[in-house]
């Protein structure tokens, strides 16, 4: 079902002011399994579908990589959640900007188990998600969000 109506935008002029904010974050599994991610997967669409947050969830066993998106307040309050939630740990923001439109609006929460991912275990252990930009992160959802959409 997808999320609308919950992006607040004005009109000043020629310029347009909206909320919506897409933040991509990064942490580190606790006690990965399969009944620990559906339980992640279960609080994140509860919560979002209440909040009025999208987003998508690339995981494995060694690394959550998340992008979140909605209205500002309703974002940041879900990040503080996740900080605060035992089942992440390091968690490093990668990207938090105002957009125009969601990436990922009819999803509560898409889950990729990793299929999408560029890097191995290994290159995570090496560093690579320190060494990635915003940029790169933003692609790795784009990618995924045209594979959601073609099935």
């Amino acid at each position: 079902m997808p999320i609308v109506g919950v992006a607040c935008m004005a009109f000043t002029g020629a310029a347009i002011i909206s909320d919506l904010i897409q933040i991509i974050y990064s942490s580190r599994p606790f006690g990965y399994d399969d009944a620990m991610l559906n339980g992640v997967l279960m609080d994140a669409r509860r919560c979002n579908m209440r909040d009025g947050v999208s987003g998508a969830l690339i995981c494995r066993q060694d690394v959550y990589l998340q992008l979140l998106e909605g209205p500002a307040q309703a974002v940041e309050a879900t990040c503080d959640r996740i900080r605060r939630d035992d089942r992440h740990l390091e968690m490093a923001i990668r990207v938090n900007q105002q957009v125009a439109a969601r990436m990922f609006g009819d999803w509560a929460m898409f889950h990729d188990p990793a299929k999408s991912w560029l890097w191995s275990a290994q290159d995570i252990s090496d560093g690579a998600l320190e060494r990635a930009s915003g940029a790169h992160f933003k692609q790795v959802f784009e990618r995924l969000a045209a594979d959601a959409k073609t099935g």
